[in-house]
């Protein structure tokens, strides 16, 4: 039977780190499920592309409609084998959800793989759940690893970094190592 993964995702996801793990996993042979809170399978979210051009931070620009195919009110954690958190715009607002906080608790609590991306590590503070650990995320995020009592690893944007169930990365440009190391993680 094949492992089953939970992607949580909201409006103004990152374009890239949303569709390239969804597509990547299920390649694999994973069935994924992609839930955003007050949305049910087949609403649709607004992604952005975030690009790396030169200036002080990212630029932001419209992305694909991304079409949900589980419903958040929904999700029985039990039944997944592990967690993927991507970054962008949206981990900002759906870390305020408490049963948000709630699933990410208890994949961590079960020991279970935990990928979180660029902003997605905000998730992951508001939870509780980096003390004492050490990740990866965008620079601009690395504060909020701090103040929840991680250490951020200064990686580059091509490398990811394993800490037990968590994987972690800076942003997009990090996907074929974020996601092998996960894979590996799967497959253990």
């Amino acid at each position: 039977m094949s492992k089953k993964i939970l992607i949580l995702a909201g409006d103004f996801v990152e374009d890239y780190e949303l569709m390239v793990p969804f597509q990547c996993l299920k390649m694999l042979g994973y069935t994924v499920d992609v839930v955003c809170p007050n949305k049910k399978a087949n609403d649709q979210i607004k992604t952005a592309i975030h690009d790396f051009e030169g200036d002080q931070t990212y630029t932001e620009k419209p992305g694909h409609n991304f079409t949900l195919n589980a419903t958040f009110d929904e999700v029985v954690e039990s039944t997944y084998d592990a967690l993927v958190i991507p970054g962008g715009r949206a981990p900002e607002y759906i870390r305020l959800n408490p049963r948000v906080i709630e699933i990410v608790q208890n994949f961590n609590s079960a020991n279970k793989p935990i990928a979180s991306v660029c902003h997605g590590i905000l998730v992951l503070a508001a939870a509780g759940i980096i003390t004492n650990k050490t990740c990866s995320c965008y620079p601009a995020c690395s504060p909020d690893v701090g103040l929840s009592g991680g250490t951020w690893a200064d990686i580059g944007f091509e490398s990811a970094i394993v800490d037990g169930n968590l994987v972690t990365a800076a942003a997009w440009p990090a996907h074929p190592e974020w996601l092998a190391k996960f894979n590996e993680l799967l497959t253990k």
